[in-house]
């Protein structure tokens, strides 16, 4: 009879044939007997099947059309066959998993340090013109982008739909800001004016803001929600009040915020500077230890050190108190355009028009990761979400309520480019 083992399934078979006591008789049931008579006398075992014989009280007499015939090798085939099957399933399941890890609704806390690798979730399509500034909702899984096509899109960034257009400016926007409860939308433009947009009814515009001499770069609400700030190429900072449209202000400075008293200059790069943001209150051990600076000082007040990107493609991190530079960042090779600092404050992002998004370990001041090709022209925005406390949404993306009113931070970024696009990465 022709086997039905490979040639490693008989010396397998063969070392536990050899063994001192190869079957114990008292847990084997002599239907297995049989099976194994058979097996040792296909294959001229004689001495073993005449020893098994004695060993269990059985006369077998070889019969090829008997059950037990070919009967061990077939079973050891079917054990090889759903090992094969096991490890098949195991190996899916292990995909499965991963999946579900990555899952919007399962983002685990454990992946407090994301930062974006390629390739992203979504790239948003649609604006006819370079993309200048995207901002997340602080609520609603909503991102806008400004463009230079002269109209502000709302997206969905967990589907990558698209929701809408808002049409009012008449040249190119610049900026696009929510207010902390997200009710409202600030925007400014090129043809010198800000607006402002109701969210809650369907993003209506309510107000057009006039003053400025020369194109609006930003404009941003301040944390109270009362307080427009913006400043434009005309070389001045105006604060407007929300509820009058009313400009307070006219002179180009850099102030505390709480107390009024002006601020100094921040001199030091070596062309014109393309943006700054202040750090948050969680990057301060990490910028400290940087600077050699003292690693017991627990001031927390906000807006302590800040981050500056140029033209010179060099970010400079500043202690603000003294208007020292702190630290040099220095690897991208072009125009740095943007910047943002992780939630966990581990972590400055950057992106810039040499196409990279590159992320700096504030602790050691080496970047530590670099998206090549972000996009396929300049990247000049970059955001990341964020979610106040009242919506629920946290860390890890899952949803759950809070009542301390604090904004947090959620595993998304959205990055815009003069390619035209929005790209949205997450975890």
């Amino acid at each position: 009879m022709a086997s039905l083992l490979s040639e490693r399934q008989k010396e397998e078979l063969e070392r536990v044939r050899r063994q001192p006591h190869p079957i114990s008789v008292a847990l084997v049931c002599p239907s297995r007997h049989r099976s194994i008579l058979d097996y040792l006398h296909s294959q001229n075992f004689t001495e073993a099947f005449d020893a098994l014989q004695t060993e269990c009280g059985i006369q077998y007499t070889p019969d090829p059309k008997a059950k037990y015939s070919g009967l061990l090798e077939k079973k050891w085939t079917s054990v090889i066959r759903l090992q094969k099957k096991i490890m098949d399933l195991e190996n899916r399941n292990a995909l499965l998993v991963e999946e579900l890890s990555v899952s919007p609704g399962r983002r685990a806390t454990s992946q407090a340090d994301w930062v974006p690798r390629a390739p992203p979730r979504h790239v948003l399509t649609g604006h006819r013109g370079v993309v200048n500034r995207v901002a997340f909702h602080p609520v609603f899984s909503i991102v806008v982008s400004a463009s230079e096509d002269a109209t502000i899109k709302t997206w969905d960034w967990e589907t990558g739909e698209f929701e809408g257009t808002l049409k009012g400016h008449t040249r190119a926007v610049q900026d696009v800001d929510f207010d902390a409860k997200g009710d409202l939308l600030v925007s400014c433009s090129s043809d010198l004016t800000i607006k402002l947009w109701d969210v809650q009814h369907e993003y209506k515009n309510i107000k057009t803001l006039v003053g400025h001499d020369h194109v609006v770069s930003t404009a941003r609400f301040m944390p109270s929600g009362d307080l427009i700030v913006s400043a434009s190429r005309d070389t001045s900072i105006r604060v407007w009040d929300v509820a009058t449209g009313a400009c307070n202000d006219h002179t180009a400075r850099v102030w505390d915020a709480q107390t009024g008293e002006v601020k100094m200059d921040f001199l030091g790069h070596d062309n014109v500077v393309e943006m700054a943001v202040f750090a948050p209150v969680a990057a301060y051990p990490y910028i400290r230890e940087l600077a050699g600076l003292s690693t017991t000082d627990r001031n927390k007040t906000p807006g302590l050190y800040i981050a500056t990107g140029a033209r010179d493609k060099i970010i400079k991190l500043w202690d603000v108190t003294t208007g020292q530079v702190l630290r040099n960042l220095a690897g991208h090779t072009n125009w740095v355009r943007a910047l943002v600092f992780h939630p966990t404050g581990k972590f400055l992002l950057s992106a810039a028009d040499d196409y990279s998004i590159r992320v700096w370990d504030l602790k050691t001041g080496r970047c530590t990761k670099v998206v090549d090709s972000a996009h396929s022209h300049f990247v000049g925005t970059m955001s990341w979400g964020r979610a106040s406390a009242s919506s629920g949404v946290i860390a890890d993306g899952t949803m759950k309520s809070n009542d301390d009113g604090v904004e947090r931070k959620i595993n998304v970024l959205a990055t815009g480019s003069v390619d035209l696009t929005i790209k949205i990465w997450t975890p």
